[in-house]
C-alpha cells in the first residue's frame, strides 16, 4: 500500500486543531480574586466554546480519513470541508463572549487571565491558513 505524504496544509490543519484542543482545556473567562473573593474561571465547555472543540476534533478525523480509507481517493477531503470546520470554531470562538454577559466585564477576558480564549483565535488562524494551502495544493503531493 502506498502511503501519500500529508502536506503543509494538512500539517498546518493537524497544529491548528491541537492548538484548539489544548485551549479549550484553559481558562476562557476569569473574574475575581481580588481580596476575600475567589476566582470564577469558565473554560470552552461553558459555552459556544464546546464548537471549537468538536470542529478541532473533526479536523483532526478529517485529515486521517484518506489514510483510513486506503488507496481509494476521498472526495470529502478537499479544502471546502477544512473551511466549513474553520467557520464552526470560529463561530464558536466569536460568540463564546457575547453569550451571558461576559463582555460586560472585559477585564475577565484579558489574556493574562482569558488565555484559552486568545489561544483557540490563535489555532484558528493557523486553521485558517491550512485551508489557503490546501485550497492551494488539494491534490496529495
Amino acid at each position: 500500500m502506498h502511503r501519500r505524504p500529508l502536506g503543509r496544509g494538512r500539517v498546518l490543519a493537524l497544529i491548528g486543531a491541537g492548538i484548539m484542543l489544548v485551549a479549550c482545556l484553559l481558562p476562557w473567562f476569569a473574574i475575581g480574586g481580588d481580596g476575600d473573593l475567589p476566582t470564577v474561571e469558565q473554560r470552552a465547555f461553558d459555552g459556544s466554546g464546546i464548537l471549537v472543540f468538536v470542529a478541532a476534533l473533526l479536523t483532526i478525523a478529517l485529515v486521517a480519513l484518506p489514510y483510513a480509507m486506503g488507496d481509494r481517493p476521498v472526495a470529502f477531503d478537499a479544502w471546502p470541508a477544512y473551511l466549513v470546520l474553520l467557520v464552526v470554531a470560529m463561530l464558536g470562538i466569536v460568540l463564546w463572549p457575547l453569550l451571558d454577559g461576559r463582555l460586560e466585564l472585559p477585564e475577565g477576558l484579558l489574556p493574562g487571565v482569558a488565555p484559552g480564549w486568545w489561544l483557540a483565535m490563535v489555532g484558528a488562524v493557523v486553521g485558517a491558513r491550512a485551508v489557503y494551502e490546501i485550497h492551494q495544493r488539494p491534490t496529495w503531493h
